[in-house]
């Protein structure tokens, strides 16, 4: 019998086998398990087991050739399964490697196989991003060259703890060596694998605000500091000049509050860092007002349109409403420009080709409050590859929009991303956001406000204001609050007033903290502070009874929070002194009320005398007193 030969030449963008001829698939079957040994330094040992089998007996192969697009690929070679090196012709052109594997021997019969190696190296699989490892292996793009493709991924116990991973993995497992996860062809079909490992990355910040009063008068202005969220702690590790106070409104923002004189301008610098986690921590939960505040419809989000409200009965769940966002609007790259026109949730659907970030984030919103789940926007900076992006955001404080809603069973706001789901070809930005976004400012009773950092500027020709970078964690992390009590009323007889004042420092924001009030050792009073930002202050009065003798009245006041603790003294010995004064004064009073009762004093003497000095002295019509003449013999009084 004669027998033919294939040379099969397969390419890939990672291993995406194509044969040079379209019978070739018709006569082979190939099979492939991919396993990726991920080592401690980043290095990926990528080792490819290949099976092909004979569907003919008159057709085997004589040679194999895989195409390594993008990929720069190390060490590269090729065993049989017996441990045999094969040779290897490795060529090539630009971004492609081609890599020719010719087999010695020959295997002939329909249904035999052969089994082979194709091993290198990697150093772009894995890369550290701050303080996170992220892992990223391309998809298989075209799955119909495969009868079986299987993914193995080991990943070293030196990365840390699982962040994040897409698409979900058929089989994970936990060993002293390390995280070892599966992924069948259906799996790696659909979009790339992507993994962070780590429990949290840290971005530093440098942020500028620019305010300026031009009315006559003194005035108050604001701006909005990054806040902390449940998936993210802020450290403020400086802001110059220091605010008047830092409050935080309904939907979570710190907003800090400068007085500027008149026709005052002043710059703000805000330096820090940014912890971003990866899954949510405990938070404060928002109030039932809240949740139906981020139900309501407002200029972007038309909940009560017609098309957006047949949208949120067809769809009704957070995930189905971010997969048709994600699938229905186009990302516009030439849109991504300063003061871009915002369309709002019906102009996006009346303009699907034409969306960025905005129009992603304002369907979303406005769909998911339709159906009845609380939503809002979030304006901050996404870190990003993309060189369509990336140089508008390191220029020109063009800042990322994304979407939260509100998960009740978990009591938190989750953060997801349809804009980078539908650029990044489908990797899933729903089941956990990765560790690149860093909120800003939180849009929820409104569509627009407060402003982001980058939007504080002065002048024809802003300078850049918004610097983000990689970091790492400040030495200093944790506040510790400064307490003071300062008299505001101390007269005597009536009840003395305090102020109680507990002021944040910085860097970090205070949480449920319970300043306590003591007199003397006793325990007055207590109070809850379930949030308190940096740079922010709380006060509350504290009234100290006057008393008799001082009884009721302690000689400290004394505040407690957290091991930090202040106290004043009340003057007691001068309470005691007052009281005794009235008491003498009191006593004196009964004293002489006593004798005049048993008529021991009389003041009838007292008012003859003063009557009697006053008709001795007649006055004149001028006003002076007349003295009469010594040897008067006028009336006289006597006594």
């Amino acid at each position: 019998m004669i027998r033919k030969f294939l040379t099969l030449i397969f390419s890939a963008f990672l291993f995406l086998f194509i044969s040079s001829a379209a019978s070739a698939q018709m006569q082979f079957t190939v099979s492939s398990n991919v396993i990726y040994n991920v080592q401690d330094s980043g290095v990926t040992s990528v080792v490819n087991q290949i099976t092909l089998q004979n569907n003919l007996s008159e057709f085997y192969a004589t040679t194999y050739t895989v195409s390594l697009q993008n990929i720069d690929a190390e060490n590269i070679r090729a065993q049989s399964d017996s441990g045999t090196t094969l040779p290897t012709d490795i060529q090539k052109d630009g971004d492609t490697t081609n890599v020719k594997i010719t087999f010695p021997d020959a295997v002939v019969g329909k249904g035999a196989t052969r089994h082979f190696t194709i091993t290198y190296d990697n150093t772009g699989f894995a890369v550290r991003t701050g303080e996170v490892w992220e892992v990223t292996i391309p998809r298989l793009s075209d799955a119909g060259n495969f009868q079986d493709y299987n993914v193995t991924l080991n990943i070293p116990p030196i990365f840390g703890l699982e962040a994040y991973i897409s698409p979900q993995p058929a089989t994970s497992q936990s060993a002293d060596s390390g995280r070892t996860y599966t992924f069948t062809k259906s799996e790696v079909t659909q979009s790339e694998i992507t993994a962070g490992f780590g429990q949290f990355q840290v971005f530093s910040f440098n942020l500028t605000y620019h305010l300026e009063n031009t009315s006559q008068i003194a005035s108050e202005s604001q701006i909005a500091l990054p806040p902390d969220t449940a998936y993210q702690r802020v450290y403020i590790q400086r802001l110059t000049p220091q605010p008047e106070n830092v409050t935080i409104d309904k939907d979570g923002n710190w907003i800090a509050t400068y007085r500027l004189s008149a026709r005052q301008r002043v710059d703000i610098n805000a330096i820090g860092a940014v912890q971003i986690f990866a899954s949510y921590r405990s938070f404060p939960k928002p109030n039932n007002e809240i949740l139906n505040d981020d139900l309501k419809p407002t200029e972007y989000w038309q909940v009560n349109d017609p098309q957006i409200q047949a949208l949120a009965q067809k769809l009704k769940t957070p995930r189905a409403i971010y997969d048709y966002v994600s699938t229905t609007l186009k990302y516009d790259f030439s849109r991504v420009q300063p003061n871009v026109q915002r369309m709002g949730a019906v102009a996006a659907l009346e303009n699907p080709t034409q969306a960025i970030c905005m129009e992603f984030t304002d369907l979303f919103i406005a769909i998911a409050r339709a159906a009845g789940i609380p939503a809002r926007e979030i304006n901050g900076y996404a870190y990003t590859e993309n060189p369509s992006l990336e140089p508008l955001s390191l220029v020109n404080d063009v800042l990322h929009a994304w979407p939260e809603y509100y998960d009740a069973q978990k009591g938190a706001w989750i953060p997801i991303d349809p804009t980078w789901a539908s650029t990044s070809g489908g990797v899933d930005y729903f089941n956990k956001l990765d560790l690149r976004h860093f909120t800003f400012v939180i849009h929820g009773e409104s569509s627009t406000e407060p402003y982001p950092p980058g939007s504080y500027k002065l002048g024809t020709n802003p300078q850049k204001d918004v610097f983000v970078s990689f970091g790492k964690l400040p030495e200093n992390r944790f506040s510790i609050p400064q307490i003071s009590i300062i008299p505001t009323r101390t007269l005597p007889f009536l009840s003395s007033i305090y102020t109680a004042r507990i002021y944040n420092p910085g860097p970090s924001a205070l949480y449920s903290i319970f300043p306590t009030t003591y007199f003397d050792s006793t325990e007055r009073s207590r109070d809850f502070i379930q949030i308190l930002p940096p740079y922010s202050n709380y006060e509350w009065p504290v009234t100290v009874p006057f008393s008799l003798l001082g009884k009721n009245t302690p000689n400290v006041i004394k505040v407690s929070i957290e091991g930090v603790s202040a106290e004043t003294s009340t003057n007691k010995n001068q309470v005691v002194v007052n009281s005794l004064i009235v008491v003498l004064i009191f006593l004196l009073i009964i004293m002489l009320a006593v004798l005049i009762l048993l008529k021991k004093i009389t003041f009838a003497p007292l008012f003859v005398k003063i009557t009697s000095v006053f008709r001795k002295k007649p006055i004149n019509n001028d006003g002076t007193n007349q003295i009469p003449p010594e040897n008067s013999s006028g009336p006289q009084t006597l006594s």
